[in-house]
């Protein structure tokens, strides 16, 4: 794998971890390797996967690297302090993929947090911690996760990720996606005068098309240090949208019109970068141009069982040409579907297998179908396409599976607003949407959107509805789930202050929400 130069210039480097540099002879790279930090995802009982890239230069091309495969040295403790190290091994970055390194740890203890590190030559990458989930047959009399996405780096600051950081006691944190926004920098704003303001922040590059373009997205995105701080504070459970490939894409369609098997090399690109930059397992690596697995499932004991959807890869094509749109017969069409009828039999297979106090299904578009009018001119009802609303035969068959079950909680992202509200199957609520704001995307916003009252008025199964930004907390036993909307006092200048907006409680059994 090796050359003999290449292990020439390793052997000048200085061991692992607690040993002095000593000077090399010759650097393949100048700068701090891990300057785009570290992170844990996709744990089990036993362990997790463990993540960084090598990128002393992240805004040049390889990150500054040099086109060869790498050893990079890694170590999990039982402390913090790495008195006590329980699993150490070595890794190959490979240029191919970008110099990310993804361990899958295995054979450690459950329910229980550890902390890793990396190292190259004599070079030490921050301290990140993790942590194992109780195994299925245990008992867990609670549990508490973040829930977070939505991230437009031009739009505000990251601050809400320092706070998501210093959330204690957090098993793992779930992003719904929008990690990235593949827009080039947008033209300025305009303030109430009609004079230019310019964006709190700005994308550097292109529209993103290309493997070089989304890589050089998230490594703009990834040198924010409050989102290091939440990527190496807790443990993900990360899934994609849109804006990861573009926006509103679905399988091989693209609202830009072009040709799908175009189309396709950028879909092949972003994902990609999305795994690239992700502490997800290599089972999660694109085959023939998309992630066929994305879709899977955790349990957490008997308390719950989490299944993760992929609500884009396998998507028909949005009717009535997408938008925010009054009905169109597309709507109704018993064709179309958001997931594939692979993940739809898997997804209503784990539903009823009756194993744990709660169900949760985590995926990305909102599932309440709702009338979207806020001002007393629009007469007809109107649809956001790209949301369950318009898939509605598909929709109806998984809520008529839910029906009975009163233990379903969906959470939700994209909307860049808090929401929510009730499930219902014809005449009887069967679950309950928890519909996560954005950590950026949409900018400081307000309390309350204009017209949302009369959204309230109009949907009688929305309960609460806030525009602020943040991202949620949710607290699970086996009596009551309970959500709090964390939200952001502004985002468009640094240091923003975090409270609770609502706290919102689901009774086990009852597909109903209390909100105080």
């Amino acid at each position: 794998m090796f050359t003999r130069r290449q292990l020439l210039t390793v052997a000048t480097a200085a061991p692992l971890i607690g040993a002095p540099a000593i000077v090399r002879a010759q650097s393949w790279y100048a700068g701090y390797p891990f300057s785009l930090g570290v992170t844990s995802g996709d744990p089990a009982a036993d362990g997790f996967v463990i993540w960084t890239k090598l990128a002393p230069k992240p805004f040049e091309p390889h990150g500054g690297m040099p086109t060869v495969p790498l050893p990079v040295k890694w170590e999990v403790a039982s402390d913090d302090r790495f008195k006590t190290i329980v699993a150490s091994g070595e890794a190959t970055a490979r240029p191919e993929l970008g110099h990310s390194v993804h361990v899958e740890v295995a054979g450690l203890q459950p329910d229980r947090p550890y902390w890793y590190r990396f190292a190259l030559a004599g070079d030490q990458s921050p301290r990140g911690r993790a942590r194992t989930l109780p195994p299925a047959s245990a008992s867990p009399r609670a549990l508490k996760f973040g829930v977070a996405g939505c991230q437009n780096y031009e739009d505000g600051y990251f601050t809400a990720f320092r706070h998501l950081a210093r959330e204690d006691d957090l098993a793992f944190v779930y992003h719904y996606g929008d990690f990235i926004y593949e827009y080039k920098q947008r033209r300025p704003d305009y303030d109430k005068d009609g004079l230019p303001v310019p964006h709190v922040r700005n994308h550097i590059g292109q529209d993103c098309l290309d493997v070089a373009d989304y890589r050089l997205r998230y490594a703009q995105y990834l040198s924010d240090y409050d989102l290091q701080a939440a990527r190496a504070k807790h443990t993900w459970f990360p899934t994609f949208d849109d804006h990861e490939v573009e926006n509103n894409w679905v399988q091989d369609e693209n609202w830009k019109a072009v040709p799908p098997e175009i189309f396709r090399l950028r879909r092949q690109a972003g994902l990609q970068a999305w795994y690239e930059y992700m502490p997800v397992r290599a089972a999660m690596l694109p085959r023939n141009g998309i992630i066929t697995n994305m879709y899977r499932e955790a349990r957490y004991g008997d308390l719950l069982s989490i299944d993760f959807l992929d609500t884009r890869s396998f998507r028909s094509k949005q009717p009535c040409d997408d938008g925010f749109k009054p009905y169109c017969p597309g709507i109704d069409d018993s064709k179309t579907q958001v997931i594939s009828p692979e993940e739809e039999s898997w997804l209503v297979q784990n539903l009823k297998r009756g194993q744990t106090q709660w169900n949760c299904v985590a995926q990305q578009v909102m599932m309440m179908s709702l009338d979207r009018r806020r001002y007393a001119d629009e007469t007809q009802k109107i649809y956001n396409i790209d949301t369950w609303a318009a898939y509605t035969a598909q929709r109806n068959r998984l809520l008529a599976k839910m029906r009975g079950l009163d233990n379903v909680v969906v959470l939700t992202g994209d909307e860049h607003q808090n929401f929510a509200g009730l499930l219902d199957n014809g005449d009887k609520a069967v679950a309950v949407e928890f519909v996560s704001t954005s950590i950026s995307s949409g900018g400081d916003g307000s309390n309350l959107r204009t017209g949302s009252d009369v959204m309230l008025k109009n949907n009688a199964e929305l309960k609460f509805i806030n525009d602020q930004r943040g991202y949620l907390v949710c607290e699970v036993t086996p009596d009551a789930w309970t959500t709090q909307a964390r939200v952001m006092d502004q985002v468009s200048m640094p240091g923003g202050a975090i409270s609770t907006r609502a706290t919102m409680t689901v009774p086990r059994g009852q597909p109903s929400l209390q909100i105080s």
